[in-house]
């Protein structure tokens, strides 16, 4: 709009029809125009002149009301949300197989220079490997405290083996490090990492439906994965029976796991009874099992249970969401549930449950006055507030099992299934009990606080600075008359807590494993840290929280919890269950510090302040300060486990990744065994839950 008001001058269609090759209109022309003569003329050209007034005022606002909005979404852009997206973003999780390094030779993003430079080859510099983490089970020192492990297949006719997988011996150049964890406290390869053909093509990645494979590798990157291809045999999956190729490995490796295991005749003695486990996965009927669900069950099967000559069983634990369909009653009801809920290669290693089943196996009453605060204001028979109960109803019908993993759908983990629950639980049973409890309640920061020894020592001395009264044992409090269930005696510490030198727990199992700290909820505002049910709300009890429902539980414990359920009429909010129970009964309880990566370069100070020593119940990262785990690899609403696991898969992400970008850079990524949670979408068109 001019000086002048008049909105074409100073415009090129004004400058054009104004010039001197159109003919000036005379003054009368223009008088006309403006004041017409007759009186309805003027009344016309009054009503126009109002309406176009106001449809100029509007687009006026309108045009105003954008830029304001422009400006204040740039302002965002410039001012993050959060203080954390200030912090230098890391970019080395993408880069790819045609870059990697000797382990030996690799310097973290954290650690390297801005402007780092690495060769890329044009095709991966080194062979792709077996990943092989077993023992060896024909070894003269397996044999000699164990019964020999027979060899598993996945067809009834012992013609198709159990797969291997494949990794290369390096790492992409530039990589970004963990902040949290370790690969070598945990017994993983840290030199090692995994690529899609690799890891899931032996599972029908790679190869056409008409071979009984998925075909998802049409359209991606292929730089050295012929290789990859022509190192393992292709499997039909189209006709699989999971749950007979369990059973059957289960049997015929039966000798293992039976109790006051006889010698084989070798003057060894007695053989070791190997413990078996339960890998527990919690599903619903309406689930949809994508691709990439159906390779990860496939992943999980073969390396837990076949390749390991039995020692794991999966099962899917699915919760029948309507709970008028009696699946209690009929068995044609049930297999008819089942098998409309579940892929076939799945049935018979699928267990079908209800809402309705556990009011009648755990009747009550939880009366509404007998709960802290029911934040949710949801049924305490609910799967929100209760998943708990299925898990001790499944334990209570299979006793042959004497750890059960909790798992749930939306986790996955990319590197081998076998190494890193292995890893865990051997790492777990060598901790000693002395202080556990506070160093499960920390987070370690191995780039802070150095080796975990080192980190232990810290613990140690902090808490004695800070004069805590550590926990040791079964955890005395006044239950305001309610009672409580006798304290297993194994639980009871053999000697005083000061004359214990790190001896008691040293080569036992643990009875809960999780994979975030086990906090005190009280110290926090975590919404869900009064749902507690059946306790003296005047005196409730103290409590652990660890969040994400997934971990390990011994099976000694989950008696106790549903003893505790059943006979006590006590219960808590899901995540606040276990580790509770298991405080208050002196079970053996650790927080597995497993590698977890940040989408941004935090000063470790920082990180540490945050995460370890929140100055204010609210700041708590388990509270109003969770926001802080958005850009971290694993947290129930973490935003960087799904988009690494959609770029590693090959996907592209908010215009980056994919094939071109695979093809233009190094290849498609090649990380180490990461446990990603939430994955909510695996397909190419899916963004992350939380802005990064």
């Amino acid at each position: 709009m001019g000086s002048d008001g008049t909105p074409l001058v100073g415009s090129p269609l004004y400058s054009h029809r104004m010039s001197e090759t159109w003919p000036k209109p005379s003054s009368r022309w223009r008088l006309g125009m403006v004041l017409p003569t007759s009186p309805k003329k003027l009344c016309v050209v009054t009503f126009c002149f109002f309406f176009t007034s106001l449809f100029l005022v509007g687009g006026s606002f309108r045009a105003r009301r954008y830029v304001v909005q422009k400006a204040a979404e740039q302002k965002a852009a410039e001012e993050p949300a959060y203080h954390w997206q200030r912090f230098p973003r890391l970019s080395g999780f993408y880069n790819g197989v045609r870059s990697l390094v000797n382990y030996t030779d690799w310097v973290p993003e954290q650690q390297a220079a801005i402007d780092t430079e690495f060769s890329i080859t044009k095709l991966p510099p080194v062979e792709p490997v077996v990943v092989d983490p077993y023992p060896q089970y024909d070894s003269p020192d397996y044999l000699k405290a164990h019964h020999p492990v027979k060899q598993c297949f996945i067809d009834e006719d012992e013609k198709v083996p159990a797969p291997d997988i494949f990794a290369y011996p390096g790492i992409p150049a530039n990589m970004s490090a963990p902040y949290w964890g370790s690969y070598e406290m945990l017994n993983m390869a840290p030199d090692r990492c995994f690529e899609r053909f690799g890891r899931l093509g032996p599972y029908g990645y790679s190869y056409n439906p008409s071979e009984g494979g998925l075909g998802l590798a049409n359209y991606t990157e292929h730089a050295g994965a012929d290789e990859i291809q022509d190192m393992f045999e292709k499997v039909d999956y189209r006709n699989v029976n999971w749950g007979k190729a369990q059973q059957r490995c289960f049997e015929k490796n039966l000798e293992r796991f039976q109790p006051n295991s006889t010698s084989t005749g070798d003057g060894a003695g007695p053989k070791k009874r190997v413990q078996r486990t339960a890998y527990v996965l919690r599903t619903w009927t309406g689930y949809e099992y994508g691709d990439i669900q159906l390779l990860s069950l496939r992943a999980m099967i073969n390396e837990l249970s076949l390749k390991s000559g039995g020692e794991y069983d999966v099962h899917l634990l699915v919760h029948v969401k309507n709970g008028s369909i009696p699946i209690w009653k009929s068995e044609e009801v049930y297999n008819k549930t089942l098998q409309e809920s579940v892929p076939s290669e799945f049935w018979d290693m699928s267990t079908l449950w209800s809402e309705q089943q556990m009011r009648t196996y755990y009747p009550g009453p939880f009366p509404d006055e007998e709960n802290l605060h029911n934040h949710a204001e949801a049924d305490v028979y609910g799967v929100y507030r209760s998943a708990h109960f299925a898990l001790q109803w499944f334990a209570q019908h299979h006793p042959e099992y004497d750890f059960f993993w909790n798992w749930e759908m939306d986790v996955r983990y990319l590197g081998h299934y076998y190494e890193f629950h292995n890893g865990v639980s051997e790492w777990a049973a060598a901790q000693p009990r002395k202080l556990l409890w506070e160093r499960s309640a920390r987070f370690w920061i191995p780039g802070l606080h150095g080796t975990y020894s080192a980190f232990s020592e810290f613990v140690a001395n902090e808490t004695r600075d800070k004069n805590e009264k550590p926990i040791w044992g079964p955890m005395e409090f006044d239950t305001g008359g309610r009672g409580m269930l006798a304290v297993p005696e194994f639980n009871k510490p053999p000697t005083t807590f000061d004359n214990d030198n790190y001896e008691w727990g040293v080569g036992e199992e643990a009875d809960l494993l999780t994979f975030n700290p086990i906090f005190d909820p009280t110290k926090t505002n975590w919404v869900f840290r009064d749902d507690v049910s059946g306790y003296n709300v005047t005196k409730p009890p103290p409590r652990r929280a660890s969040l994400v429902t997934i971990g390990r539980l011994s099976k000694r414990l989950l008696q106790t919890m549903h003893e505790e359920t059943s006979k006590m009429r006590h219960t808590m909010f899901p995540e606040m269950w276990p580790s509770s129970v298991a405080l208050h009964h002196g079970f053996k309880a650790a927080y597995v510090p497993h590698p977890v990566y940040f989408e941004h370069k935090w000063p470790l100070d920082t990180m540490n302040q945050i995460f370890n020593y929140p100055t204010a119940p609210h700041e708590s990262p388990f509270g109003w300060g969770e926001h802080n785990f958005r850009g971290a690899s694993f947290y129930y609403d973490a935003a960087l486990s799904g988009v690494l696991w959609r770029r590693w898969l090959g996907s592209k992400e908010n215009g980056d990744g994919g094939k071109r970008f695979e093809e233009k850079h190094s290849g498609r990524m090649c990380l180490r065994g990461i446990l990603h949670h939430p994955i909510k979408s695996e397909g190419v068109e899916s963004s992350p839950m939380w802005p990064l």
